[in-house]
């Protein structure tokens, strides 16, 4: 991809309301280890001053007219986004450009702005329910970029400058490495003429591109395994390291998340596979087969759920429950029987026609909002140089048949795969 060309799409809606979203390629993954911490950083630092703003001006800008933009920080992204009334896009657009482009790093707010993450750092170690699965990342991703905390800590964080928030501001963000996504009631023409200019008025040269050719795969950073010692389906993801640990931490229940490495971004089928599995398992749904065994027929937990994710090369797939502590035991029983019936047998056509049903139709009312539209375009345009579209998830999940089913469940759910973390 040019490095002066920034991936475009556009949703329109019958909204009057408008939503921005800018993509940066630059997350957790991408930093120094001894800076670790960085890409979070930087997205707090980037609310608080340009050449032509203050950090006052910057937060008030959309909010005198109701407006409201915001960020967070991913494995692999920065996102900065914005919501307005549609006559303010303009507004919006503007903004986030200045923000991305000409940010300043000012020492007296990046020292504020260290004790804020601080603080943030320390309301996250409250949390063992979150606390846990970011340590458990870490250790499972021991090693690799990927193992790095997305907050980073005081040490990690000291050391930080303007200058590296400045080179770092140069090197990754940059519209070769980003995408934006607009969803509003305008004719695209009208708003990609917009967002063009305005980009070129803050980048100039810039332009805006909507050729959704598939981007190469960025050079891999691990030493990949295939799982499949027959040859037919070569996996290639991370193994990695495989662990069980159980941490006092004087808690009145035990938390407890169960998982392993899986399917990057790419591997399409694979992963629509172990998407459906994970929604029959242990999904947003009180009928999820987790779900009705430990809470509804044992009542030993009071929240269950499954879940899966990818990253460029590798993805996680983990459970997670919390338990009076003498029940841990019996609750990991109840939990490998659930796996074990899907490596057992494949499933029956009327089982996964319902399976199929429920998760699009989850989907469906899930992204009958635009701002989530947008952020799932923008990822997948940074990550594939494509859009992925409701319409092609669906597709994907009525493609997997009942044999995928079983070969990803074999794949996934073998026990000396399977690395546990419990915080009592």
């Amino acid at each position: 991809m040019n490095k002066d060309s920034l991936l475009f799409a556009f949703t329109k809606t019958k909204s009057p309301v408008a939503y921005c979203i800018l993509s940066i390629g630059m997350g957790t993954r991408d930093e120094d280890p001894k800076f670790n911490g960085l890409a979070h950083l930087t997205e707090h630092m980037l609310f608080k001053g340009t050449p032509n703003r203050s950090s006052v001006n910057i937060s008030s800008t959309l909010e005198k007219v109701g407006g409201d933009l915001n960020a967070y920080t991913t494995k692999e992204r920065i996102v900065l986004y914005s919501t307005t009334l549609k006559e303010d896009v303009k507004k919006a657009v503007s903004l986030i450009f200045e923000l991305a482009f000409t940010s300043v790093f000012p020492e007296d707010e990046l020292k504020k702005e260290k004790e804020v993450v601080y603080d943030e750092i320390i309301t996250y170690q409250d949390s063992p329910s979150e606390l846990l699965f970011d340590t458990f990342e870490g250790e499972l991703f021991s090693g690799t970029p990927l193992g790095y905390s997305i907050l980073g800590d005081r040490k990690t964080i000291d050391p930080i400058t303007p200058d590296i928030l400045a080179r770092n501001l140069r090197k990754f963000f940059v519209p070769g490495n980003m995408t934006f996504t607009v969803a509003g009631d305008f004719e695209e023409g009208q708003i990609r003429e917009l967002v063009g200019r305005e980009l070129d008025r803050w980048h100039p040269g810039a332009v805006l591109s909507t050729s959704y050719g598939k981007v190469p795969m960025t050079s891999r950073q691990f030493a990949h395994k295939s799982l499949d010692g027959e040859g037919e389906h070569k996996l290639n993801f991370l193994e990695g390291r495989k662990f069980d640990r159980c941490e006092d931490r004087k808690l009145r229940q035990a938390h407890c998340v169960v998982g392993c490495t899986a399917y990057p971004y790419y591997e399409r089928r694979r992963k629509a596979a172990l998407s459906l599995i994970s929604n029959m398992l242990g999904g947003p749904s009180s009928n999820s087969r987790l779900s009705l065994s430990l809470r509804e027929k044992h009542a030993l937990v009071y929240h269950i759920d499954a879940s899966c994710v990818s990253y460029k090369d590798t993805g996680l797939f983990c459970i997670y429950f919390g338990c009076d502590k003498k029940y841990l035991d019996k609750c990991m029983k109840l939990m490998w029987k659930e796996l074990e019936k899907f490596t057992a047998e494949a499933l029956t056509p009327k089982t996964l026609s319902a399976a199929k049903k429920q998760m699009i139709g989850q989907l469906a009312i899930a992204s009958d909002n635009a701002e989530a539209q947008s952020l799932t375009i923008g990822k997948s345009m940074l990550l594939t140089g494509d859009v992925t579209s409701l319409e092609r998830i669906r597709k994907d999940i009525e493609d997997v048949t009942a044999e995928e089913i079983l070969e990803v469940s074999r794949e996934i759910f073998r026990k000396e795969r399977m690395s546990r973390l419990v915080f009592y």
